[in-house]
Parts: C-alpha cells; structure tokens; sequence
C-alpha cells in the first residue's frame, strides 16, 4: 500500500510574479480550490491519507489552509456560505498533514530527499501541485498505484508531447511491457533534452511512485542540468536496473505552472461546472 504523498511546495513561483510574491503558486486558486487541494483529493481518492509537504520560506498559508480557522467558521455558522467548507472539512477531518522545509532550492530531487524524514522507509507517492490532472472516472494516482501493486517498482506518468517542447521536460526512453499499449519499462532518462536530442516525445509529468531507495540514490547524485539535483538522474539509476515504470495515463492535464495552462484549466474547469 501507498500510504504516504510528498508535495514539493518549496518552490519561488517565479512565473506567476509579483502574484506570488507573498502568495504560495499552490495556494492559486482554480476556480474556488487552491491548486495543492486538488493533488490532495487526488490521493486521498487513491486511498492516501497522509500528506508530507516540503515548504518554505512565505508558506504558512498552505498550513493555514489545512488548518481549522475558528474566526471563520464561527462567523458563518448557520449561514449558506457553511457548505463552502465541506470539502476542505473533509480533508482536514480525513488526513494527516506534516510538514518540512526545504532550506536551499536545489532541484526536484533534492526537494525529495528533503522529505525523507516525512516519509520514512517506504514507498511513496509525488505530486507537484502545479500539474493539475483530471480524469471523471479514475484519478491518475489511483492509476499509478494499481501500476505500482503489478510491478513494485518506481513508476512515473508521461504523456505524448510535440517534440518541440521536450527541452522543458524529463524525457523517457522505453519499452512496452506485457502487451500493453501504455506502460513501458524504462530504459533511458534526460533532463530538458534540444528536440534533437530526445529519445522520445514521452515526457514525465508531475506524478511519481517512488520507492525509499530513491533516498540514497539522491545522497549520491551529483547536480545536473541547471546545478540542481535532477530526480531524472536518480530514477536512471534505478532504470538501469530495470525498475522504473513510465505509465501513459488516462485523462487531462494541465501545466498550472505557467500562464497559459492556468488560465486554460481555469476555463475548462468552469465550462464542465456550467455543464
């Protein structure tokens, strides 16, 4: 079982100034939920109730946001707006949330290895909130774990891009497994590849199942692309063992990180509401 979810939440939010400049990119909200409540219901409709969030510095509004406001609810008590609470009620009622900061920004990975002592030895979910993911009938986490409990090993979603956008993803390399026409054994890695130098136009999005001895692997990984410690290193480690897993998912996704998925998942949210 995947009980634990890791939630990198430590990053500058630097495309989306002045707007983050006190406000956590997590915390944007997608119509009334912020972005990281999202990826919560995400796991939690996977069956994972414990979230770890490495954080840092200016965001105390995501633990407020996973925190009972007394004030509040008090003032709308008895009133039509109370039901606007239920959901983020629910979840508060529902998971455990703990919390680690991340003290220096260096990379994905070593926001990962950061979480470890959240996370303890054993395998565990990631979800970077900024890629917000849709599916009606089956989360993508829930996908991924019933992946995980086949293959017990470390598994990533991708999706199929246009090749000339490769240079701003991790890039996978693979082979289809067991007849299957959307998991694939992975056997080659790069980080923000030139187009022309991509294996593939199969691209890990912001959805992981790792399992612990990603920990030790990131102890050993030397900054990559960017000076950062690249988790597209560490899981090629494990590639080469065979134990890496790319997963095409089922459902929509979009980039939240930037502008325009923002404001593209923000219209595609309200027209399916106005539906």
């Amino acid at each position: 079982m995947i009980k634990k979810c890791l939630f990198p939440a430590a990053g500058y939010g630097t495309r989306f100034l002045p707007a983050t400049k006190a406000t956590p990119k997590e915390m944007l909200p997608i119509l009334t939920k912020p972005l990281i409540q999202y990826g919560v219901e995400e796991a939690v409709e996977a069956g994972i109730m414990t979230m770890a969030i490495v954080s840092g510095r200016g965001k105390r509004a995501i633990e407020d946001h996973f925190d009972i406001s007394y004030e509040l609810e008090h003032q709308i008590k008895g009133g039509s707006k109370e039901v606007l609470l239920d959901e983020i009620r629910s979840l508060i009622n529902q998971c455990t949330f703990s919390y680690t900061r991340q003290v220096e920004m260096k990379g994905l990975g070593h926001a990962i290895l950061t979480g470890e002592t959240l996370i303890g030895n054993e395998p565990f979910a990631v979800v970077l909130a900024d890629d917000l993911c849709y599916h009606k009938e089956q989360g993508v986490l829930s996908q991924m774990r019933e992946v995980f409990e086949r293959y017990q090993c470390s598994v990533v979603a991708i999706e199929e891009i246009p090749l000339e956008h490769t240079h701003k993803y991790g890039v996978i390399a693979g082979k289809l497994v067991d007849g299957t026409d959307n998991t694939y054994r992975v056997t080659d890695m790069v980080e923000k590849p030139d187009p022309k130098d991509a294996p593939s136009n199969l691209v890990i999005i912001g959805r992981y199942i790792l399992t612990p001895d990603i920990f030790d692997i990131l102890r050993e990984t030397k900054p990559g692309k960017g000076g950062e410690i690249q988790i597209t290193d560490a899981l090629l480690e494990q590639a080469k063992q065979g134990k890496v897993i790319a997963f095409k998912f089922k459902g929509k996704r979009f980039d939240c990180g930037g502008v325009d998925g923002f404001v593209e998942a923000t219209n595609w949210f309200y027209e399916k509401i106005e539906e």
